[in-house]
């Protein structure tokens, strides 16, 4: 394997990165936007400068070799052989799950999904008419699972789409086929379309728990699925803009390409030119990097049980830690998590935006030194 060295990044500080200006001239460490503090992969930078020098950029299309990286790159990685027709190419997945709901709904309709969740699903309801229907996670142990029993009497409320987030942010949960079968079973039973956010799909940390695409289960359950994916987070291309939806029902394809018409942009030509060479030639590097980001994730896990009125579980993937801070909170009488450790140096996302108050999600995407200041700063706030 081609080593890649994860040690150090390039520096973004005064950049255009929206996750360090929010401290600019500030010592606050930006730990919170999910991107990483890595340089894209070679081959990626490589490919984005031979079309620089070719110089010219009229309108472009998703091209044939593109396709077949991407069809390619989920068998290999996920098991699931899709056709070229399923592909729907999209500027970005919080468009794709907002153009689900637009699909899949009318106003007054019920859109369910399970909190924690990242913010753009508790919004996206609202944004056409529609409610947002959800039910709590529970953590038993150290693992987040679902509440059965409440989700299915939320789905009588009036549901026509389930949202889900597999692998599942802010909590890390890879989840397991049963999980998965179960919820197909719901989907069928309540007669649902599922819309998958599976945009850190190329981030299982846990060999043990490979990730599973939902529509991969069985053809009923791909009929009635939409599946989002992205090179954005596994090979941190974000700011490229481009994703794509899976959707093998020709009919649920054409309600979502109408609900596209005429709102949502084409993907820009150096997107599309990454996706191809991340999903053919960016295996080595994503490897290396997995590395690293498993040993990070133990390391915030070993810092945090240490502290006391901290908790965290373990990430099965993402590059994405769940911190519950209740406790803490409660017996310092501090109000909010986040604003606490900001105050400390650390800037974490706050619980409250992914709807549980009293958790932060810390990002461990970054050099292992980083994270090491990050989190003494975290614990000399603790324990101070």
């Amino acid at each position: 394997m081609t080593a890649f060295d994860f040690s150090k990044g390039p520096d973004r500080a005064g950049s255009d990165s929206i996750k360090w200006r929010r401290y600019a001239g500030r010592d606050v460490i930006p730990m919170w936007v999910a991107d990483m503090d890595f340089a894209a992969p070679p081959p990626v930078l490589d490919a984005l400068k031979a079309r620089l020098e070719h110089g010219v950029f009229g309108y472009a299309d998703p091209w044939p070799s593109l396709q077949e990286a991407v069809i390619e790159g989920i068998v290999r990685d996920h098991a699931w052989r899709i056709q070229p027709d399923w592909l729907v190419w999209l500027p970005g997945v919080v468009t794709g799950f907002n153009v689900a709901v637009r699909a899949v709904g009318q106003p007054g309709d019920g859109v369910f999904t399970a909190t924690p969740v990242y913010p753009p699903f508790l919004h996206a309801p609202a944004n056409f008419g529609q409610r947002l229907v959800s039910t709590a996670m529970v953590r038993n142990g150290a693992r987040w699972e679902w509440d059965w029993p409440r989700t299915e009497a939320a789905l009588a409320e009036g549901v026509r789409l389930f949202m889900l987030c597999n692998p599942h942010n802010p909590v890390g949960r890879v989840f397991d086929r049963e999980e998965l079968t179960r919820i197909a079973t719901l989907a069928e039973r309540h007669d649902l379309v599922i819309c998958s956010d599976e945009i850190h799909c190329g981030l299982v940390l846990d060999p043990a728990t490979p990730h599973i695409p939902i529509a991969a289960l069985d053809e009923n359950i791909a009929r009635r699925s939409i599946t989002l994916m992205a090179p954005s987070k596994t090979w941190n291309i974000p700011a490229l803009y481009c994703a794509f939806a899976i959707i093998p029902d020709a009919s649920l394809r054409a309600r979502y390409k109408r609900a596209m018409a005429g709102i949502v942009p084409h993907v820009n030509v150096l997107g599309l030119t990454a996706t191809e060479v991340a999903y053919r030639d960016g295996g080595p590097w994503r490897e290396a990097l997995l590395g690293t980001l498993r040993a990070n994730a133990a390391r915030v896990e070993t810092v945090i049980a240490e502290l006391p009125g901290l908790v965290t579980t373990p990430v099965e993937a993402t590059y994405l830690a769940w911190i519950d801070c209740r406790d803490f909170l409660t017996a310092r009488g501090i109000a909010n998590a986040a604003a606490f450790f900001e105050g400390a140096g650390v800037g974490l996302s706050d619980g409250k935006d992914f709807g549980l108050p009293g958790f932060v999600r810390l990002n461990f995407g970054c050099p292992p030194s980083r994270l090491e200041e990050g989190l003494g700063r975290i614990r000399r706030a603790v324990l101070g």
